[in-house]
């Protein structure tokens, strides 16, 4: 495993484990044991995912069993829209993400949307971090221009910006963004999140077949040597030893300049961020 160093001096692993849309509880908790067994020590939830308490129960579990200790593992949650009325809601929501987790602290917790008032939210997190419940704290779905907003205005600079990046999606100037205010880059659906069927594509197997490894492995390390966290996603185990198991090749730049080639700009993204209808679906989400 590899790491990257936050602004702070906290070291984060470069692969986590994601647990988006696995609301089953005893799915969620088997398969991120499953994940801590294999060798992953960064899990990624949300109180939107709705499996704090999932993730929190098999952390613990893990723990027990003498696989990691606490201090090994890298906890990641975030805070969604409707926690971001204002500074007072924000700091409940903070609460009740350690509190259903059951853990005294999270690794990291980011601001899931730019939505709502997420200045004030930001601003309970700033004291959460400051009191020791949070070790670290970010953001997600901050494209360049409401990033470098946001950089420039608050007191403490997120850590982190979680978005989408992928072959298809390839974002430089947001990761050049990044850079610029020293935000470690990491990636949802960095396998594209089922859009693209890059398991068919030609030039990808090839890549794959040279370095004997899966079309998946060789998109997963592409984002690795862009300096990505990446989070993929399964509730497969040999798919999740599978995703875990890209730490033993490398790419030549001209194999990483092919990849690249498959980007689609804008039309590459999952999620429309900018369509003011899902904006108001966000707004009126309860959780």
């Amino acid at each position: 495993m590899e790491y990257r160093e936050l602004s702070n001096g906290l070291k984060i692993p470069m692969e986590g484990f994601g647990v988006f849309r696995v609301p089953d509880k005893a799915e969620c908790k088997e398969s991120v044991l499953n994940a801590i067994r294999t060798g992953y020590r960064l899990i990624d939830t949300a109180a939107a995912y709705t499996n704090e308490d999932a993730v929190g129960e098999a952390v613990k579990e893990a723990i027990a069993e003498g696989i990691c200790t606490r201090e090994e593992l890298f906890i990641t949650s975030k805070l969604w829209v409707s926690g971001m009325k204002n500074y007072d809601t924000a700091k409940a929501a903070i609460d009740a993400s350690i509190e259903k987790s059951g853990l005294e602290y999270l690794d990291l917790y980011l601001l899931h949307q730019a939505m709502g008032d997420y200045f004030s939210a930001w601003r309970a997190m700033e004291d959460a971090y400051k009191e020791g419940k949070l070790k670290a704290i970010g953001v997600s779905n901050f494209y360049p221009n409401i990033l470098t907003n946001f950089c420039e205005t608050v007191e403490i600079p997120p850590m982190v910006n979680q978005v989408e990046l992928h072959p298809y999606f390839v974002q430089k100037e947001a990761l050049e963004t990044m850079e610029y205010y020293h935000v470690i880059p990491e990636a949802w659906a960095p396998l594209g999140g089922g859009r693209y069927n890059p398991f068919e594509d030609e030039m990808l197997k090839g890549i794959a077949q040279a370095h004997n490894k899966t079309v998946g492995q060789v998109i997963l390390r592409w984002n690795v040597q862009r300096g990505v966290v990446i989070l993929p996603k399964s509730t497969h185990l040999n798919r999740i030893q599978e995703n875990f198991d890209i730490w033993d090749f490398c790419l030549t730049d001209d194999e990483m300049e092919k990849i690249s080639s498959l980007d689609m700009g804008p039309g590459g993204t999952r999620t429309k961020h900018f369509d003011p209808d899902f904006v108001r679906m966000c707004l009126g989400i309860q959780h």
